[in-house]
């Protein structure tokens, strides 16, 4: 076995990628240190590209959480007003009305906190999900040219 064989197979490089994971590859077929950085940074761009293609952030959660808290807070005075009915039939329109934009208004804050809430944590799964999927195809790629990639 020639020295240069010997020590190509014993190359083990230790890389962490800039989306945050570490693996140590390791060349199966013989192939050079420069050859190795190369495919590796070819991987690294074909999961970092991937990864960003299939990315959708959330949004609008906060929207979505007011004009639902709006809607369940109108429509809730409306069905308190009507659990007094005597009183509820003596109160003019106007009153009626305003009272069931404030409880709307009230309503709508909640649900837009809770929207948001929501929309954060859509992202972080999100984000894992994504994460895991940059790391399979990194790890894929690289197998894929002969090597072996280790956690």
């Amino acid at each position: 076995m020639s020295k240069v064989s010997s020590i190509g197979l014993s190359i083990a490089l230790t890389v962490a990628c800039t989306q945050g994971w570490a693996a140590t590859v390791v060349p199966m077929k013989g192939q050079s240190s420069q050859q190795t950085q190369l495919d590796i940074n070819e991987c690294n761009s074909i999961a970092s590209s991937q990864a960003a293609s299939t990315a959708q952030p959330a949004s609008g959660g906060r929207l979505r959480g007011a004009a639902a808290g709006a809607a369940a807070g109108s429509a809730g005075a409306e069905v308190r007003g009507r659990q007094h009915d005597e009183f509820y039939e003596r109160i003019d329109d106007d009153t009626k009305q305003d009272y069931r934009q404030d409880r709307a208004k009230e309503t709508a804050v909640a649900g837009a906190v809770v929207g948001g809430s929501r929309q954060r944590q859509e992202r972080r799964a999100q984000e894992k999900t994504s994460a895991a999927t940059t790391s399979t195809a990194y790890t894929s790629c690289l197998q894929g040219k002969g090597y072996q990639v280790n956690p």
